[in-house]
């Protein structure tokens, strides 16, 4: 698309997006909420991601009842659209979030590692709503600095940080933006929260459900680098749709990029197991290698 249609395209999506945020703002928190989960159930059959939905299960779990299969293609939109709502409610998604029950062994490791001043990762996924883990560590002293991919869209982009960044700071932008200063800050021994359950072509060829799933290796590489602990880090939506329950696992021990990796794929793989309709199953997950890879199949990429 020629960049002045592109430019336009960008505008109208980021109005209409902000229309409706704007109209959902003005209801109460719980049917706020609501709302944004039906209008992502709606529009998920239009931009594909039913279909997309479908596919990923197909591959990964073909036993799965044809029912459960369509129960899935409606809830997974849901909690999308619920949390990306949840993360435009600023201070009252803090308050919910932050009373978030919190248990799992790493609780006491991360509380061990900031008393060391040792560098943490917080290692996360699109499960649940991971926000709900950051706000709820922040209400008990852990202020947990952030990573994200700028949005495509410019207009959109703005708000989105701005919306991230009032719900704690400091925020690194993915790329050569932001990797000096947060590599400065976990050389300092920050602790830093980083998802890891997205395809990248230069990542790892591991397995994820069973089958190929390229990973990228820099969170365990950057634990290695910085003697970072690592602790598997989950914001377990509740069945009200609104509370969360948050889940710190064992610190995943220093061994070799590939094995650390392996096993943040596996712990992410039991929790989606559990909780089937919280997780990302709108992304692919399980795409192949594009053909300028090469030799580099087994790279890491840049955080």
């Amino acid at each position: 698309m020629p960049a002045p249609l592109q430019t336009a395209a960008y505008w109208l999506e980021d109005r209409l997006f902000r229309s409706l945020l704007a109209l959902a703002l003005r209801l109460p928190y719980p049917r706020r909420v609501a709302l944004f989960g039906r209008v992502a159930r709606l529009v998920a059959p239009l931009i594909g991601w039913r279909r997309r939905i479908r596919a990923n299960l197909a591959l990964v779990r073909p036993d799965l009842p044809a029912a459960e299969v369509e129960r899935l293609a409606r809830a997974v939109p849901d909690n999308v659209g619920r949390a990306l709502i949840e993360m435009y409610s600023g201070a009252e998604f803090l308050a919910r979030a932050g009373a978030s029950p919190v248990a799992g062994p790493g609780l006491a490791a991360l509380a061990a590692a900031r008393a060391q001043g040792r560098a943490v990762l917080m290692v996360t996924a699109h499960l649940g709503n991971y926000l709900a883990a950051r706000a709820a560590l922040a209400a008990r002293g852990h202020a947990i600095a952030g990573l994200y991919r700028p949005m495509n869209n410019p207009f959109f982009n703005r708000h989105y940080v701005a919306a991230m960044e009032a719900l704690g700071r400091p925020l690194f932008p993915r790329g050569r933006q932001g990797l000096g200063a947060m590599l400065r800050f976990l050389r300092e021994g920050g602790a830093l929260g980083i998802l890891i359950d997205q395809h990248v072509s230069r990542g790892a060829p591991l397995t994820f459900f069973g089958a190929r799933a390229y990973t990228a290796l820099s969170v365990a590489e950057m634990a290695l680098k910085f003697d970072a602990l690592v602790i598997p880090t989950y914001g377990i939506r509740q069945p009200d749709g609104l509370s969360f329950a948050v889940v710190l696992e064992a610190p995943v021990p220093h061994t070799t990029p590939e094995a650390m990796t392996q096993a943040l794929n596996d712990s992410l793989e039991a929790q989606v197991r559990a909780h089937m309709d919280q997780w990302l199953w709108i992304h692919r997950r399980w795409r192949a290698p594009t053909p300028q890879r090469g030799a580099r199949a087994a790279a890491s990429t840049g955080p």
